[in-house]
């Protein structure tokens, strides 16, 4: 049968299963440290002891590191499974359907702690499920990407598929950033009197929701009418070392992993910068966050458009610049000569074409390399270059995560937040190195 286009409408609801898993690791994400190591002025209790190890680093950084670099070490053996599949139905659906209710389940029981209250028996069992969410996840995650480069054609179709999927990604950040706001609603509406509760509730909700949507590109769309690829034959350590013989490949890498540490760095210290730094309640966190979604949006065709006639490089590096300035507008939050409000709408504001571009345009750029790499070499091995990217994606927001976590010795609440502010000069730094390694990086037109 001759492969076809992708309709519209499929293009839509392929896009569906990035907003699911974008809801449920941004939840791990933005709640993980605020819910497990709050402020004082959260109304919750913290479930882990702040115990420092080799004088540095406390229990929930090496929690989230041992986790992520679980699941790290796990991508290339997912992505190596699936490149080589021959199931007669696809090579990429048939693996992804099996992660779905996994993934559900274990996201849930990240928030469902054995003891209600501080305990050493909440960070064991935190390690355990978080493990099970990022392998779940991420046998979700690795194929789905690939399917980017193999469902387009042209550079432009990967640009526009691509922003379908951030418009995905960024309906999930705003789902999984409303969680407080969510939780207001069911203590109002069902009078749970408990914040933990309605917290929890409001999970399982959100992560059930997340599992719906991602079953949507399995069910309606068929990948053996869209998608023309063959197995490769590679071993998993060889189609590693293939994707790090390209240079290119290495520059967007590092960079790529950079940037993504330093994301992290900023979605886990969202709750904590609105409430410790600005004193505003932790509702309105999801209020700016979606508002900076909101206006991401209106740079889309911007960065359709600029991606064609001025290429990606400069957009990227131009987004990366403008990040840089976001982080040391952070470090000075709360002493800034404007009302809390809109100190955070200026971040809000600067935000949003970083926000942008750094969503649409990378994965864009990954599948102009992988289809480049399988017209020279004759090997579909496109599920290998996302699993090395989600690799990377994956250490740098395990280390983001760990080094949040790490600064709140040094002040987390309210009058002792320099370890808070401390993350805007790390952010700072990171997204400088970021864009200078992306300069090294050559666009062939």
């Amino acid at each position: 049968m001759p492969i076809q286009a992708l309709p519209f409408k499929k293009q839509l609801i392929y896009a569906s299963g990035m907003m699911g898993w974008s809801i449920m690791t941004n939840l791990i994400i933005v709640m993980l440290p605020y819910f497990y190591l709050p402020p004082t002025n959260s109304g919750l209790s913290p479930l882990v002891p702040q115990l420092l190890v080799f004088g540095a680093f406390n229990i929930l950084s090496l929690i989230a590191a041992s986790g992520r670099l679980f699941d790290a070490a796990y991508d290339p053996f997912i992505a190596s499974i699936s490149d080589s599949s021959n199931n007669p139905k696809g090579r990429r659906f048939p693996i992804m359907r099996w992660a779905i209710l996994p993934a559900v389940i274990c996201c849930g029981l990240v928030f469902t702690p054995l003891v209600k209250g501080e305990s050493i028996s909440n960070a064991w069992w935190l390690t355990l499920v978080l493990a099970g969410f990022f392998v779940s996840v991420t046998t979700y995650i690795i194929p789905y990407n690939a399917l980017l480069a193999e469902l387009t054609h042209t550079p432009e179709e990967k640009v526009k598929l691509s922003t379908f999927q951030q418009v995905g990604f960024v309906l999930g950040m705003i789902l999984g950033a409303l969680c407080n706001n969510f939780a207001d609603l069911i203590q109002t509406v069902f009078h749970v009197t408990e914040r933990f509760e309605a917290l929890q509730y409001t999970i399982w909700g959100l992560s059930i929701f997340s599992g719906i949507v991602m079953i949507l590109p399995i069910i309606f769309i068929n990948e053996k009418e869209y998608v023309q690829s063959k197995p490769t034959h590679i071993p998993l350590l060889p189609a590693i070392k293939n994707t790090f013989r390209n240079s290119n490949f290495k520059y967007y890498l590092i960079s790529d992993f950079t940037y993504y540490t330093a994301l992290s760095l900023m979605s886990s210290g969202l709750l904590f910068f609105v409430t410790v730094l600005l004193g505003l309640p932790d509702s309105d966190g999801g209020k700016f966050m979606g508002l900076m979604v909101v206006l991401s949006l209106v740079f889309y065709p911007f960065i359709n458009y600029g991606s064609k006639r001025f290429g990606k490089k400069p957009l990227v590096l131009l987004a990366f610049g403008v990040l840089s300035l976001i982080f040391v507008t952070i470090f000075f939050l709360g002493k800034l000569p404007f009302t809390p409000s809109n100190q955070m709408y200026l971040l809000v504001i600067c935000a949003s074409f970083p926000l942008a571009a750094l969503g649409i345009l990378p994965n864009a750029i990954l599948a102009d390399i992988a289809q480049k790499d399988t017209l020279e070499t004759g090997e579909n091995h496109e599920g290998m270059f996302f699993a090395v990217k989600y690799l990377f994606v994956k250490l740098g927001q395990t280390i983001g995560i760990a080094i949040f976590a790490m600064l709140t010795i040094y002040g987390k609440d309210p009058g002792n937040d320099y370890g808070l502010r401390l993350n805007g000069v790390v952010g700072f730094a990171l997204c400088v190195l970021a864009l200078l390694f992306f300069t090294r990086f050559k666009e062939r037109k």
